[in-house]
C-alpha cells in the first residue's frame, strides 16, 4: 500500500493537539501544538548529524502541509 509522504492526525485523548506523520525516512510524528517531535526509526551518529541538519526543513515541511491542507478544507 502507498502513502502520501504526510498524514494528518488527531486524537480525542490530545485534544488541542494537531499530528502530522511523515510516512517516508526517516519516520517521525510532529505534533504542531508544540513541535515536540517522535522520531521512528533508530540512528547511528552519522545519521544524527544529517538529522540535526535537517530537523528544520522537515519541520518546515510537515507546516506546510498543515496549511495546505487547512486551506483546502476552508475553501470547500
Amino acid at each position: 500500500m502507498d502513502f502520501p509522504k504526510y498524514l494528518l492526525g488527531d486524537n480525542t485523548d490530545y485534544p488541542t493537539a494537531i499530528f502530522v506523520i511523515h510516512t517516508e525516512f526517516p519516520r517521525f510524528i510532529i505534533n504542531l501544538e508544540n513541535d515536540e517531535v517522535e522520531w521512528l526509526e533508530e540512528f547511528d551518529a552519522h545519521d544524527e548529524k544529517e538529522l540535526e541538519a535537517e530537523t528544520e526543513n522537515y519541520i518546515k515541511e510537515a507546516t506546510d502541509f498543515y496549511d495546505r491542507e487547512i486551506a483546502r478544507y476552508e475553501n470547500d
